[in-house]
């Protein structure tokens, strides 16, 4: 017998990144089913609008504005969630960042370090800010967004994003092996190309054809309001997804690097 979803209605659902793209999408997604969401990232404006349409249709939005670099505020938002709610069911770690300075021929110390710290050190920080309350509850779910590039290198994602994202994935898996015994489950979402601002500290710009072809934020908050959906039992470890015209096998210029 296929074991049926389960509803996340009035389930507690905190998004890094929720401000654009993945992380906007994703907590829209998870309103509609009816969680309760709580939003975070830099830019507390962008907060206000994805908290916007998500009241507008009829949802329950929290806007908790946050750099996940800072390990103490990470903290300091997860307690006050904690006081608000009393639990915390859904992590979805979403924020990311990258430089136009990627590759090791352009290497700059102080822009690949805040790659690092939003990409892994932040995820860390918000999986080990969430972890206690899941404990307590035995139960929750930690969605790790990582990066096609997490398992394929990628010369267009350049050297400290697809450091980070690879080491998410070492997190996401030790999350399961140590967390499991207490009903708390991680998968990592491994996109191929998304349309999203990210694509805008990219050296060289994907055409408007190209953008229309990679996979949307609306594709990965359907993939991340499945994973939510499915019962506490079950663990989706890993998800690679990425769109049917794939230019990680079809190349492009960006894809290789530039003859010296």
């Amino acid at each position: 017998m296929i074991p049926r979803m389960t509803g996340i209605a009035d389930k507690v659902a905190w998004i890094l990144g929720a401000g654009s793209g993945i992380g906007r999408a994703g907590a829209v997604a998870l309103a509609e089913g009816g969680a309760r969401v709580v939003l975070s990232g830099q830019r507390a404006g962008a907060l206000d609008e994805t908290a916007a349409t998500i009241s507008a249709a009829g949802g329950t939005a929290l806007v908790e504005p946050l750099d996940i670099a800072e390990c103490d505020a990470v903290q300091a938002a997860a307690d006050r969630i904690d006081a608000r709610f009393g639990r915390l069911d859904i992590v979805v770690n979403s924020a990311g960042h990258n430089t136009r300075q990627r590759h090791w021929a352009d290497f700059d110390a102080a822009k690949w370090d805040r790659v690092v710290d939003v990409d892994i050190k932040g995820a860390l920080y918000c999986a080990a800010a969430a972890l206690p309350m899941m404990r307590a509850q035995k139960d929750g779910l930690i969605i790790n967004v990582a990066s096609w590039a997490a398992r394929h290198d990628a010369y267009v994602a350049g050297v400290a994003y697809t450091a980070a994202k690879r080491a998410m994935l070492a997190m996401n898996a030790s999350i399961n092996m140590e967390e499991g015994v207490n009903g708390i489950r991680a998968c990592a979402i491994c996109p191929a190309e998304v349309a999203t601002p990210l694509l805008q500290e990219r050296p060289l710009q994907p055409t408007p054809e190209d953008r229309a072809r990679m996979l949307q934020p609306a594709d990965l908050a359907a993939t991340i309001r499945f994973v939510a959906e499915l019962p506490p039992h079950v663990c989706l470890n890993e998800i690679l997804i990425s769109p049917t015209w794939n230019r990680a096998y079809i190349g492009d210029l960006d894809r290789r690097p530039p003859p010296s």
